[in-house]
């Protein structure tokens, strides 16, 4: 059971069954490194995973699988700092699932990033323990984090033994279906003692050789004592209790890895960063000055309520996985955050769904992110070349040097078989990263990006775009053959030999939009910027008009008064959705279920998630109707709409973006279905929509994606042309709101939603003023003006 106010996130009771849930959606961490929220005295089992994620830290390893040897890259598993165990003297150790709990109580107090663990053990004949932890991993210091606990006896003296540990002997263990799988990441675990109330750990990954050093320093009233055997660093203290009196101990770890800058040693860093560390009040101010920093400016006022509550979780985890601190890393957007091995920790196009959130709150966060793209470019143009295409083809499944990681085989636990997987064929992720450049350069005004790295992404993945459409006689155009779009259900055509789709609309509209922005981006660029890339890349003026000409013809196919989604999917059998919402609870994941009968969804007209409605998602409706005329199709109201209830049926939301995408799509549709989408966007993690999957990782991009939904989509918030532009069409359920935005050096532009009601302020500064477009007129506010804007009934 789930209650608190809007800045805590609390649970009430002891569940085994929810744990797994609990601990994702209790991680904490700092955008350098992340720890589940398990109990600190219970190891990895069915129940329990006390896992902690370095971002970036990747290894990679070959399992034999189904017969066929599969290398597999995973985020790691590194070793566990959490662990603290405790136990009365001659006793057993107490652990929730062999010791009656009289009472539990679980806090995330968003505020201020720190975990709050009350629980009371039975002792017997009356007596029993109450312990009370807070935990926060530090947002001041990304290397470091703490665990207080505070043990009170009730009803009983006698002594207790308490044991910390640095625990070197953990896999990658937390995805059942992963476990076929090599999960053994760690090797050459060393332990020793660095201060009488200090140990230490190293080890490396087995492949990818990052170093990683940890230390933790044990504070208490008592001797500490320490112990190493095999691959554990273990300190001892024994604690006197009496009757309502409380004896506290604090651990305080530090963790370093080969990937930091600015060390010479991982170990030594650690240990001298614990050494050095001050005491457990100290610590906690200097973070929660952090995260103050941080709520300043990404803070969302809206009304309380539960969706007012969800909010704010999905951007604390943003937050989390995201913060100022990796705009000094080499990392990209972990789809399922830094809270689990899902996906093995890969990035995907996430970051089409988060990138926009941090745009105007924390830009220089989406500028590393890119960067983490633009230092793969050599590898996705050697991908490109390896397909016989020139350009960059980028991965659908990242991970730490921009090789392609998507697995070739998955498993389909319906079934228990293993299955081929051709999702490398979403070629889209190019169209995504695109994307993310130009709004990023929209947003932040940033035209040294956009004229040196973004330019040369944009060319490449344009190049790509180019080289990959084949011109067709019978049409009179070009099209994009052998692909995979979002929709994922759909990777080959019913009974095809080969693998990929035809004119997926999805990819053939936004590889049109990429190569018109990309020949707008060349033309604006000064002459010397210009020649210098156009000699690099050893672009051409041909190419150039081919550009021109494939971003004029690529086919789009329509059936029905409908656009496609690929073509020929008009003529696919139509699935009989009732018999299959009769015979199972939950139909998100129909592709299992059919290969489980026998059957492919590949022969049915039925989708996972948003894929033509996607396109409704990337661009405002003018902006959507202008990409379809360019490329010389009509689309005009009744046809999206059309469209979209077309959809809506065929659509089993098998991914937690497409309630996301369908709520914002019908949001601007002016549809009485839109909350229903947005509330199970909001609800997808909290509630475990997807059927046990949050245990594995929160799904990052569709929280941020929640966030930007009230950002951007219910505001019509959009940056371009050198504008800000608002159209609003806000819901009853979130019709009053507010926010600050950061607009191309404009620190905290204000936007409020009121019911019935827009306003926005701009803040005093010596800045120019801003264009702000609204549906019937343009207002050009000065620093220190306010505009409010009436809404229509």
């Amino acid at each position: 059971m789930t209650a608190g106010t809007d800045w805590t996130w609390e649970y009430d009771g002891y569940e085994a069954a929810d744990e797994r849930l609990r601990e994702s959606l209790c991680t904490l961490g700092n955008g350098y490194f992340a720890t589940r929220g398990a109990f600190p005295e219970c190891v990895a089992d069915e129940v329990h995973y006390p896992g902690t994620y370095v971002a970036g830290c990747y290894n990679r390893l070959t399992s034999d699988v189904a017969g066929r040897r599969v290398e597999n890259e995973d985020m790691v598993n590194v070793p566990n700092w959490l662990s603290l165990r405790f136990r009365p003297v001659g006793g057993e150790w107490l652990v929730p699932d062999a010791v009656t709990v009289l009472d539990h109580r679980q806090v995330l107090h968003l505020a201020s990033g720190l975990l709050e663990r009350l629980t009371r053990y039975a002792l017997g004949e009356g007596r029993a323990l109450f312990v009370r932890q807070q935990r926060f991993v530090h947002m001041a210091d990304p290397h470091l984090a703490v665990l207080r606990t505070e043990f009170t006896a009730e009803g009983f003296a006698g002594a207790l033994n308490v044991e910390a540990t640095l625990d070197g002997e953990v896999t990658n263990s937390g995805v059942a279906r992963y476990r076929a799988l090599d999960g053994r990441h760690l090797t050459h675990v060393h332990t020793g003692t660095a201060a009488p109330d200090t140990v230490w750990l190293r080890c490396r990954t087995r492949t990818s050789d990052i170093r990683i050093g940890m230390a933790a320093r044990l504070t208490a009233d008592a001797p500490v004592a320490d112990r190493h055997e095999g691959p554990c660093a273990t300190q001892r203290v024994r604690l006197d209790l009496a009757p309502g009196r409380t004896v506290t101990v604090d651990k305080t770890i530090a963790l370093h890895t080969s990937r930091d800058p600015a060390i010479s040693d991982p170990l030594a860093a650690a240990i001298d960063r614990v050494g050095r560390a001050p005491g457990f009040d100290d610590l906690l101010e200097a973070h929660l000055t952090a995260w103050d920093r941080l709520w300043r400016r990404a803070a969302l006022d809206i009304a309380d309520g539960e969706a007012g509550s969800i909010l704010r979780l999905h951007l604390f985890h943003v937050l989390q996985t995201l913060s100022p601190h990796t705009a000094d890393l080499d990392v990209g957007v972990p789809a399922r955050g830094l809270h689990g091995e899902a996906y093995r920790g890969h990035v995907f196009w996430d970051e089409l769904f988060v990138l926009p959130y941090l745009n105007l709150h924390f830009p220089e966060v989406s500028r590393a992110l890119l960067r983490y793209r633009h230092r793969r470019l050599d590898e996705a143009c050697t991908a490109a070349l390896k397909a016989g295409r020139r350009g960059a083809l980028y991965p659908w499944q990242s991970g730490s040097d921009g090789r392609e990681e998507t697995q070739r085989l998955h498993l389909n636990p319906h079934s228990g078989r293993w299955l081929p997987d051709h999702s490398h064929l979403q070629y889209h992720v190019g169209s995504a990263i695109a994307y993310n450049v130009w709004q990023y350069c929209e947003a932040s005004g940033d035209a040294e990006f956009l004229h040196t790295k973004g330019a040369e992404m944009l060319l490449q993945i344009a190049r790509f775009w180019a080289d990959s459409a084949v011109y067709d006689e019978s049409l009179g155009r070009h099209r994009i053959r052998g692909v995979v779009g979002p929709d994922e259900y759909h990777d080959a055509y019913p009974d095809a030999k080969l693998p990929g789709l035809d004119d997926n609309a999805y990819t053939n509209v936004t590889a049109a939009w990429v190569l018109t922005r990309t020949l707008e981006v060349l033309q604006a660029l000064p002459e010397p910027r210009r020649r210098e890339l156009l000699e690099r890349t050893g672009l051409d003026g041909g190419e150039l008009e081919q550009w021109e000409d494939v971003s004029r013809t690529l086919h789009v196919p329509f059936h029905r008064g409908v656009i496609s989604q690929f073509e020929g999917y008009g003529d696919l059998a139509e699935l009989d959705w009732d018999r299959y919402r009769k015979r199972y609870d939950d139909i998100r994941r129909l592709d299992r279920i059919l290969e489980a009968e026998g059957d492919t969804v590949n022969r049915y007209q039925a989708s996972k998630q948003a894929d033509v409605l996607m396109l409704g998602y990337l661009f405002s409706p003018a902006e959507l109707q202008s990409l379809f005329s360019r490329l010389g199709y009509r689309l005009d109201e009744g046809t999206w709409s059309r469209t979209v209830d077309y959809y809506l049926d065929r659509t089993s939301h098998g991914s937690t973006l497409s309630g996301l995408v369908h709520g914002w799509v019908l949001a601007r549709a002016r549809r009485a279905e839109a909350w229903m989408f947005c509330q199970e966007a909001l609800r997808g993690d909290i509630a475990d929509l997807q059927g046990g999957t949050t245990g594995e990782g929160i799904h990052l991009g569709a929280m941020a994606g929640t966030l930007d939904l009230v950002q951007r989509g219910l505001t019509g918030l959009e940056t371009r042309s050198g504008a800000l532009w608002l159209d609003p069409v806000p819901l009853p359920e979130l019709s009053s709101y507010g926010f600050a935005v950061q607009y191309q050096g404009h620190w905290g532009v204000r936007l409020r939603l009121e019911r019935g009601r827009l306003e926005i302020a701009v803040p005093s500064s010596d800045r120019d003023p801003i264009d702000v477009r609204l549906p019937n007129r343009t207002v050009c506010l000065q620093p220190g003006e306010t505009y409010q804007l009436m809404l229509p009934d």
